[in-house]
């Protein structure tokens, strides 16, 4: 793996904690509003639904951080890669039903690791 592939990756699995945050525990407070435009009720009724969202971001998290530091350098790309890989479907996703945005937030870092990994 390059080192570029390597940072960027780290940078997405950073991301994904920083999500996992939002959805857990600012959810309802004003920087999860701020970052999913939220209103007060809004956030409040959808609290239980974000924090199970935030869990899953922090296992894509998780999963980066694992295959970043697996000492098999063949296995670690491919741990790597799936990860990567399932961050940038759920971002297609995301982009396709909750907002376009995401496409950009996590879709675009996600394939830009993947290609960096893949080059090295």
């Amino acid at each position: 793996m390059t080192l570029p592939g390597i940072i960027v990756t780290a940078l997405v699995a950073a991301l994904h904690v920083w999500i996992l945050v939002l959805e857990m525990f600012l959810w309802t407070r004003p920087a999860g509003l701020r970052a999913f435009r939220n209103t007060p009720e809004k956030a409040r009724d959808t609290a239980v639904l974000a924090a199970n969202q935030g869990l899953y971001n922090g296992f894509l998290a998780a999963g980066l951080v694992f295959g970043l530091l697996y000492p098999a350098q063949p296995a670690a790309l491919h741990i790597t890669s799936f990860f990567l890989a399932c961050v940038a479907v759920a971002g297609v996703y995301g982009a396709a039903t909750a907002a376009r945005k995401i496409l950009y937030i996590q879709t675009l870092p996600a394939v830009f690791a993947l290609g960096l990994l893949w080059l090295g």
